[in-house]
């Protein structure tokens, strides 16, 4: 069973994955945030700096392209081909208003004959291999049948299904009826996404579905960044690879936004950090009690002295260790 890190915008980018990879690892592929092509088909600087990688990064690295434009997504393949690496995802399943209001993300899933249109021409032209992250549909999730006879017809190198329709973006229950449809009819190579907090979790998705070929974790791998370590039989983090793993990384986010914004690095930093924390803390019992006063420090040194007070106070929840079967 193949195990993929999901992209979580504002966070799984360069800085986290390199030092979490370097501190837990565990997972076979990343999948970067999306970028979105512009019409004048060029990459920004910001896009550039979050597709560096180092050289033995770079088979496990798969680019996100969210666009409803098939010409500028074959163009974006055509640069990252050139730039090694060696796939790239399709993005149907982002639910951000914005984004789905020009027809992108899971908004491209509300015009089915436009979607395969474009997905046939990007799968008959790409320079690699092309996999999807989908929703269920835009409204309802009876939606997709429609949209897997779609995917079908394409030789996609993974289907992705977030078993959710757009306007539940991340909450409220998993359609893991729906997602049989998916396990059944497939032609592609299926992957899970969605609510894996534990290895329970992901045992129970892959004894329900053992046809699966992969599992794609997201936020369950930044609230608990040894998840997948401890999918592999791995141990559970402890509190001093806690503390390290902060440090590091707030370090490093230093460095980064030093070399882009010297004068406002530290709170660059600070504030990047309480983005992972938000999904951190739940590795702590009692988490309310020092949580929301993190969540509304100002500057560097309160947020330090809240990530302190709960590294070293707050009881580290004792998570199961069970392996991935």
């Amino acid at each position: 069973m193949r195990l993929e890190f999901a992209p979580l915008d504002g966070i799984t980018k360069t800085v986290f994955r390199q030092v979490w990879r370097a501190r837990f690892g565990g997972a076979d592929r990343y999948f970067l945030p999306f970028i979105s092509p512009t019409d004048q088909h060029i990459f920004t600087d910001k896009m550039r700096r979050e597709l560096s990688a180092e050289p033995d990064e770079l088979p496990a690295l798969v680019p996100q392209i969210m666009t409803r434009r098939a010409d500028d997504f074959l163009w974006a393949a055509d640069v990252l081909a050139g730039m090694g690496f060696r796939e790239v995802n399709l993005n149907l399943g982002c639910p951000s208003g914005t984004v789905t209001a020009k027809g992108k993300g899971s908004g491209l899933l509300l015009y089915p004959d436009e979607l395969a249109a474009m997905l046939e021409e990007i799968c008959r032209k790409s320079p690699l291999p092309v996999s999807v992250k989908t929703r269920l549909g835009y409204r309802e999730p009876e939606e997709f049948p429609a949209l897997l006879e779609i995917f079908n017809r394409c030789p996609v190198k993974s289907l992705i299904v977030h078993p959710r329709t757009r306007p539940e973006k991340y909450k409220g229950p998993i359609h893991t009826d729906a997602f049989a449809l998916a396990a059944e009819q497939s032609r592609n190579p299926l992957c899970y996404n969605g609510e894996i907090c534990t290895p329970e979790d992901a045992a129970e998705i892959q004894a329900r579905f053992p046809s699966l070929d992969a599992l794609m974790i997201g936020r369950g791998a930044v609230a608990d960044p040894a998840l997948f370590r401890k999918l592999r039989g791995g141990p559970a983090a402890t509190r001093e690879e806690l503390q390290d793993f902060t440090a590091q990384l707030y370090q490093r986010y230093q460095d980064f936004y030093g070399a882009v914004e010297p004068s406002s690095k530290t709170e660059a930093a600070s504030q990047r950090m309480k983005e992972v924390w938000f999904y951190l803390i739940h590795l702590f019992d009692d988490r309310k009690r020092y949580g929301s006063q993190m969540r509304r420090s100002r500057g560097s040194r309160e947020y330090l002295r809240w990530q302190a007070a709960i590294l070293q106070e707050l009881p580290l929840r004792d998570h199961s260790e069970g392996p991935l079967a």
